[in-house]
């Protein structure tokens, strides 16, 4: 196993320049890729979900102070007590041996003699190393993710990235689009975090969007469909989670698009729902406020999630409306 890792390795390393690092977007997807699928011939671990470990890390690293901040091409970083050991006194170690001695995680990942924390080689060897560990098979994997980031949270969205990933075979799913289609009237108000009393004090998580009865709703990401179905406050509403650890939350809505169901893959302008004004009571209640749409963000940042105002993301995706 290990002559074979070696050899991929070499392979690799051959085909892989320098150039790798270049910043400019298109580059940067091809490359990537080729570290997916070059290191999941290597382990037996599919490509989407290596790459799906690697975009939860690219969003959740600057909610952590070791990770660098730069654009890389591979985004999986370790703490560094981790990764040389918790009790060694070198606490930037990057000799395998030393390291070893330390239980720390890091390894040699392109057969320079060194295991540097700050190598995409040796993170994503490590990272997958740490996998291997468990076994490859997808409950393996899962029990490894989980042990490793604590959190069930955490380790459902990468495995949500991961359906996406493969669904389009592409890890380049960034478009996005307004929620109220072109030729269709809708007035935006900036009221994020202003004060609500139905249902106790509480403050306002997201933008709302007045128009028609009945106007279509679509989606604004490639995402997949983790809540649909009656809620007190939002009355019929829809959660989606896109591939950023982003959930975009719609509500208030007269009805859903035939056939939609939780679990769903949708992609940017596909129709979801039709603004209402549902809500604030048991499930059918309507008419208590204008019709809109309620349009809500939320982040996960790897160990908790929290709402913040679309306001300038609706306002820029107002030049992307479909239809």
């Amino acid at each position: 196993m290990k002559n074979r890792f070696t050899i991929f390795i070499i392979i690799f390393l051959l085909c892989v320049s320098h150039t790798s690092y270049i910043k400019a977007e298109d580059n940067e997807i091809k490359h990537r890729m080729n570290f997916y699928h070059n290191y999941s011939l290597m382990t037996d671990i599919p490509w989407y979900i290596i790459a799906a470990i690697d975009q939860y890390e690219r969003n959740t690293k600057n909610y952590r102070s070791y990770c660098p901040k730069e654009d890389e091409v591979i985004s999986i970083c370790f703490d560094p007590s981790e990764w040389s050991g918790v009790n060694n006194p070198i606490k930037e170690d990057n000799d395998p041996y030393t390291i070893g001695l330390f239980n720390g995680i890091g390894v040699d990942g392109d057969g320079d003699g060194l295991a540097d924390r700050l190598n995409p080689f040796d993170r994503l060897t490590t990272m997958l190393k740490y996998i291997e560990l468990y076994g490859v098979s997808d409950e393996k994997i899962q029990a490894a993710l989980v042990d490793y980031y604590r959190t069930e949270k955490g380790v459902k969205i990468i495995y949500q990235i991961a359906r996406l990933f493969q669904h389009f075979q592409n890890i380049h799913l960034s478009k996005r689009v307004h929620p109220i289609p072109r030729g269709y009237e809708a007035s935006m108000v900036n009221n994020y975090g202003m004060r609500r009393s139905f249902g106790g004090l509480r403050s306002h998580e997201g933008v709302d969007i007045f128009a028609h009865y009945g106007t279509p709703v679509v989606s604004t990401a490639y995402g997949i469909i983790e809540i649909k179905g009656w809620n007190r406050l939002g009355g019929y509403r829809i959660g989606i989670r896109d591939i950023y650890n982003t959930y975009e939350f719609y509500a208030h809505l007269q009805s859903y698009a035939k056939g939609l169901k939780e679990g769903d893959i949708v992609k940017p302008g596909q129709v979801i729902g039709y603004v209402g004004s549902t809500g604030y009571g048991k499930e059918g209640t309507s008419g208590k406020f204008p019709p809109h749409l309620h349009f809500g963000f939320y982040k996960f940042d790897g160990k908790k999630e929290w709402s913040f105002s679309p306001f300038r993301y609706l306002r820029k995706w107002e030049r992307v409306r479909l239809y």
